[in-house]
């Protein structure tokens, strides 16, 4: 079944409200930022108002909060007095970044609390408050709206639950310097999922898949390193990107072209310039890498500079494979890299 197969089938099924699609698909309605299961008793949208998602998680990664009418966390049975609790401590804190000690505040186990989330929605309550945290940074990058017009589409009664969230992923708004270089976050659509680019005119820090694990540290680190602040907006670079993306993915660009800029230390950036050696279709282990840089011994170090990449796909670490030939880990998904090799060794 195509993409768009199964998105009509989908929708079909919110449209019907079928119960056999519950926890199959969760659906984000782009006029309201708020994403429901299949019989979501509310009016039905548009279907071109409509994104489609396997999990919560994803949901929420892209800037959804969970519908009051469905309830689509209760899913696929009620929802717990406690689990409902930190579900609306997250709505009244988004910026917080939850800590054993918190949950102890609350009388509350951290294992308690983590089991009850993993055993319902897949995920433990630290993820869930981070999908929301990250969302919210990612619903504003993906609308390209003004902070002060998207906080009504949050969810959040006063403009300061989304400024401090908002700020906490990406750094001080810029009111509160003038000395605070500021950067751009631009979502991107493309067949393995959204992305993100940051950048300004001159320059790309970053460009990563969205629901990346550890994104929000790359995010702070690059943020730290600068002193800047990240706002949504297109620059020249982002635009750059977003049209080399689109070639690429038609195989019609063997080579990025878009200026970046490496932000890590002499050693990472030497295995990065090198992994930009390799061409499309090649791949190299994580030993050969290591030979090349003239550290043979350099193994582990040169997994570890791989993971610190901010800039998927351009700084192809991808096509980094284990020496038995398996393909190893992958900062976007093993099953990205799997899709991403096999398509460019499609164009050899």
């Amino acid at each position: 079944m195509s993409d768009e197969s199964m998105k009509r089938e989908y929708y079909q099924a919110l449209v019907e409200r079928d119960s056999a699609y519950d926890g199959i698909f969760f659906v984000g309605i782009k006029t309201t930022g708020v994403f429901c299961h299949a019989t979501c008793p509310a009016r039905k949208p548009n279907y071109e108002n409509c994104l489609f998602y396997k999990t919560a998680e994803e949901a929420l990664l892209a800037g959804f909060r969970p519908c009051k009418r469905c309830k689509p966390l209760s899913f696929p049975q009620k929802q717990l007095p406690l689990v409902q609790k930190m579900v609306a401590l997250v709505e009244e804190n988004p910026e917080k970044r939850w800590k054993d000690s918190d949950f102890s505040e609350l009388g509350v186990h951290a294992a308690t609390a983590r089991r009850q989330f993993k055993k319902n929605y897949n995920m433990t309550f630290v993820q869930y408050a981070r999908a929301r945290r990250m969302g919210i940074a990612m619903n504003a990058i993906r609308t390209g709206e003004k902070i002060i017009n998207t906080q009504i589409d949050s969810g959040y009664a006063s403009s300061s639950g989304f400024h401090d969230a908002f700020s906490k992923i990406m750094g001080r708004t810029p009111n509160r310097s003038r000395k605070i270089k500021i950067l751009y976050a631009k979502w991107i659509d493309t067949p393995l999922g959204p992305m993100v680019s940051i950048a300004d005119e001159d320059f790309l820090y970053l460009l990563e898949f969205a629901d990346r694990r550890g994104l929000e540290r790359e995010i702070e680190r690059l943020r730290n390193r600068l002193n800047a602040a990240i706002i949504p907006g297109a620059t020249k670079r982002s635009d750059q990107i977003k049209e080399e993306l689109h070639d690429y993915f038609d195989h019609e660009l063997s080579m990025f072209e878009t200026p970046i800029m490496f932000i890590g230390s002499d050693f990472q950036k030497s295995v990065w310039k090198q992994l930009m050696k390799l061409k499309m279709g090649e791949t190299a282990t994580y030993k050969d890498l290591a030979v090349l840089i003239g550290n043979p011994k350099a193994v582990r170090a040169i997994g570890n500079a791989n993971g610190a990449n901010q800039l998927a796909i351009i700084v192809p670490c991808h096509r980094v494979i284990q020496s038995d030939g398996t393909l190893g880990g992958y900062g976007g998904g093993v099953e990205r890299k799997k899709w991403l090799l096999a398509h460019e060794q499609s164009e050899q």
